[in-house]
């Protein structure tokens, strides 16, 4: 039997059988982790309430043939009852973790990724910020983990340097003019300011956003998602916006 124990993240869960549950779990150093964890939903598990989504835990599992079994998990943050109190919260922690499960399923930079919806997940237990900003700075540094980091200070597609007001995310970002196609957003440059920040983690300036800014950065985020990953998230509709 071939045990292996790790830190992870619940990403997900499902109901299997009567009593069981499979998680979807981003591992510290085993990268996605689907597995089964037996007998959770009953009301005398040990674990069950170890393996919501949201939940930081050290597991211990057994490598299956298609999937993994959950054999002991302790918790190590438990992020998921700050997170469920608010609905804010809440909607944006969703949809992390369904950004990370897309990112991930592929094995790209897992360790990146763990590391950044941890870092994510804690701050918006904590309340550190407002949960759309947190969520849409997740998003674009998720993106950038991935390979699809978006241009803001510069040209995406010529390297001019900015400010650009045009932003396309076909093309990866702002655009200067001369690159501009027909029928491209325009962002006030406050917008493409609070994009930056959240990128580059400038708190100070992205917290001092005013709520027309955060709604305008949020749809730009939004859009650049959908185009990288093709298609949309459930959760996103979801999220509460300023």
């Amino acid at each position: 039997m071939t045990l292996y124990r790790d830190e992870a993240i619940v990403l997900r869960t499902h109901k299997l059988g009567e009593a069981d549950r499979i998680v979807t779990l981003l591992t510290r150093q085993h990268g996605q982790v689907r597995a089964v964890a037996k007998g959770v939903r009953r009301t005398k598990s040990k674990f069950g309430s170890r393996l919501e989504p949201f939940m930081l835990v050290d597991a211990q599992l057994h490598q299956g043939r298609n999937l993994d079994i959950v054999t002991q998990v302790a918790t190590l943050e438990p992020f998921g009852g700050a997170i469920v109190a608010d609905y804010g919260s809440y909607t944006a922690a969703s949809a992390m973790c369904e950004t990370s499960a897309r990112l991930t399923e592929a094995d790209s930079a897992t360790l990146q990724q763990f590391l950044l919806l941890s870092g994510a997940l804690r701050s918006l237990s904590r309340r550190e910020h407002a949960a759309s900003l947190i969520l849409d700075a997740y998003l674009l540094r998720a993106l950038a983990i991935a390979g699809w980091a978006p241009s803001f200070t510069e040209c995406a597609r010529c390297s001019r340097p900015g400010p650009h007001r045009a932003f396309v995310p076909v093309l990866g970002g702002a655009v200067c003019s001369g690159c501009r196609p027909p029928g491209a957003a325009a962002p006030a440059p406050e917008t493409v300011l609070l994009l930056a920040a959240l990128l580059s983690g400038n708190w100070a300036s992205a917290d001092s956003a005013d709520a027309r800014t955060q709604r305008e950065a949020s749809g730009l985020v939004s859009a650049y998602l959908q185009w990288h990953l093709e298609r949309g998230l459930r959760s996103l509709r979801m999220v509460e916006r300023a």
